[in-house]
């Protein structure tokens, strides 16, 4: 009986030039991807710009221009470029007649989800917190972004004591917030029932922004008030 005719088997696949066909192709994806980001950078930084600018407007209500700072260890300068390294961007809002407004400021705090991002409106002339805006969240809507809309959290920030001490080194007193119904001191925020993490992100948020912020432009208000 004869054997069984053996199947030819397949011709070997060329390693070398699969190789080289995914590398050409993984470059070529990598540079459309480059190019890709590349060619939006701009236009993100732009509408990030725009977008921080309409918060800074909506924090404080009667600025019609803005100026941006930076503030360092040995100063304050006018924002240009990348902030450098240990130094706090800022912003500065000026009435129509070219007044200071007040300062808005970024601050960060961990929420329910995640960070909760904001931008709170400070007035020199009172050493209040006169209102905040958020710049992120993802905490769980119809519940921490009650912060919002709620119009007895929003009347803590009607003036909002955030006043340094005699000597200009850190708060007088910390921002707090406390539990709903219990605030008595002008320094205190009224958390939210049902929301108190959140409230608490804002309040932590303000306070940690302004320990590091403020003692550090308070020296320098008469250059900030020389709108530049």
């Amino acid at each position: 009986m004869n054997a069984p005719a053996t199947p030819p088997s397949a011709p070997a696949t060329p390693t070398v030039p699969m190789i080289r066909t995914l590398g050409l192709v993984a470059a070529l994806c990598g540079l459309i991807i480059v190019g890709a980001y590349q060619g939006s950078l701009s236009a993100v930084q732009e509408n990030k710009r725009i977008a921080l600018e309409r918060a800074v407007f909506k924090v404080l209500p009667t600025a019609k221009s803005i100026g941006e700072y930076f503030a360092t260890g040995n100063g304050v300068t006018v924002a240009s470029g990348e902030t450098p390294a240990g130094a706090i961007r800022f912003y500065a809002g000026y009435d129509e007649k070219g007044q200071l407004a007040g300062i808005a400021a970024e601050g960060a705090a961990k929420g329910y989800s995640d960070f909760v991002r904001i931008l709170f409106a400070w007035v020199p002339d009172c050493q209040c917190v006169t209102g905040f805006g958020l710049v992120a969240s993802r905490e769980t809507p119809g519940i921490g972004d009650k912060i919002l809309v709620d119009k007895d959290f929003l009347a803590n920030f009607k003036a909002l004591e955030v006043r340094l001490n005699e000597d200009m080194s850190a708060l007088a007193n910390e921002v707090k917030t406390v539990k709903h119904g219990t605030k008595t001191a002008p320094w205190q925020i009224d958390a939210i029932s049902g929301a108190t993490i959140t409230s608490r992100a804002v309040g932590k948020g303000i306070n940690d922004a302004s320990q590091a912020l403020l003692p550090r432009i308070a020296g320098h208000l008469d250059f900030i008030r020389n709108k530049p």
